[in-house]
């Protein structure tokens, strides 16, 4: 009986904390399963809060060499910033959509699509002591106060990176008091500002003609201040240049909102070797009575053997879990730009344009090289799915997604209009 006892306790416990580690992911509903304790998330969001930050994000892009910073003289960073402040304040929209119902059923054919409410709206993670205050508030039979639904996040903090060569940007971290943010290399931004060149040239050759003078300015000549501000010294992004520009920063801000970095640190360093560590010491286990008499070297081997297939497991589950996350930003980030009020039917063509790349893969350029270059043609690849690209995967979702926005309002718009029609129907008093 104790034997059995002890045979299955680690089994059922195992499983109990998998069953307690699963929540659903706000916006789109999708099961996850996070290992960490709201102690270990706070451990995490401290030593990033502030310029912990920039210390961690400094030292991965220091594996290519010091990273070159775009100054903040320059105007490209302002325009970087802008644009993600801007998304960044619709983000509690995301929280009661709800409220803004009317707004979405009123859509026309020529307006800008919007979202409908999400069945699950975004909600910040609970804290360690959230669970403390409720666990205390219950013990002395108190009415447990929901705690204010604030997203700790903005603002994020920003990097924009001098790297002509890599076209891309990359999300890191999480937490408040900039523990999360955004890394921009600037050969994105070369790329999105070649685009539409001659829209930027005449905006930027392009002056009005100065106003005419009074007879007292013209006697007094510079003495006055000019009232017209002095043109720009830079060119002036187009609208299409700073949509592109927010479609990039609204998909890596989707993966701070739904914190997709405590999930990829969850199953990358704590499941995925975890679980091949206990299949490697069963085996062991099992196979003990004919390794001993072979001494302890093929134990030794098969023990080598379960780190190495450890390593591999936890390549393959962040891969994968990458995909995953990579079409769920893409959705979230459509709801982003439509309540920023920028089209989310242009991401669709933008992905489409972007390919799979070590450019422009969304990490930084010395992970990018690696990956291409271990994985590009590796069996682990072929496991995943099916054999089109992740950009084609992301189109497609990110395509019904749209559709199904339409439909939705169109179901709505149905039903409202036959409870009108019954409403006329109605006799009067």
């Amino acid at each position: 009986m104790i034997f059995h006892f002890l045979l299955v306790a680690p089994i059922i416990l195992f499983w109990a904390t998998l069953l307690a580690s699963i929540e659903r992911t706000p916006l789109t509903g999708r099961l996850r399963l996070i290992l960490l304790s709201p102690e270990e998330e706070e451990d995490i969001a401290s030593q990033l809060a502030g310029p912990g930050w920039y210390h961690a994000v400094g030292e991965i892009l220091a594996k290519d060499g010091p990273p070159r910073l775009i100054p903040p003289s320059d105007w490209r960073l302002e325009w970087v910033e802008d644009t993600l402040r801007r998304l960044e304040s619709v983000i509690p929209s995301l929280q009661r959509e709800n409220e803004l119902e009317p707004r979405w059923l009123e859509c026309g054919p020529d307006d800008i699509p919007f979202p409908p409410p999400a069945d699950y709206p975004l909600q910040p993670r609970p804290r360690a002591s959230e669970y403390i205050r409720r666990f205390a508030e219950m013990a002395s039979a108190r009415t447990v106060q929901p705690a204010p639904h604030v997203i700790p996040g903005p603002p994020y903090s920003l990097i924009v990176v001098d790297r002509p060569e890599s076209s891309n940007a990359f999300s890191y971290g999480f937490g408040p008091d900039g523990g999360g943010g955004i890394v921009v290399f600037s050969g994105f931004l070369d790329e999105v500002l070649s685009k539409h060149r001659a829209q930027v040239m005449n905006a930027e050759v392009h002056t009005p003609p100065p106003p005419e003078k009074s007879w007292i300015q013209s006697i007094l000549g510079g003495l006055l201040p000019s009232s017209s501000p002095p043109p720009p010294t830079h060119p002036v992004p187009t609208d299409e240049q700073t949509s592109e520009l927010a479609i990039l920063l609204a998909h890596e801000l989707a993966h701070l909102i739904l914190s997709h970095h405590l999930e990829t640190l969850s199953s990358g360093s704590v499941l995925g070797p975890g679980l091949m560590s206990m299949v490697t010491d069963f085996v062991r286990a099992l196979l003990f009575p004919v390794t001993m008499l072979f001494g302890p070297f093929i134990n030794d081997a098969l023990a080598g053997l379960g780190k190495i297939s450890s390593g591999e497991f936890s390549q393959l589950a962040e891969y994968c879990t990458n995909k995953t996350q990579e079409i769920e930003a893409d959705i979230v980030s459509a709801r982003l730009l439509a309540h920023a009020g920028f089209d989310p039917r242009h991401a669709v063509q933008f992905w489409e344009e972007r390919g799979n790349t070590e450019q422009n893969a969304e990490c930084a350029p010395s992970t990018a090289k690696e990956l291409f270059e271990s994985h590009g043609n590796s069996i682990p690849l072929k496991w995943i799915g099916n054999s089109h690209p992740i950009s084609i995967d992301r189109v497609a979702k990110l395509k019904e997604e749209l559709v199904t926005w339409e439909a939705r309002r169109e179901v709505e718009r149905q039903k409202a209009l036959a409870a009108k029609k019954e409403q006329e129907k109605q006799p009067q008093r």
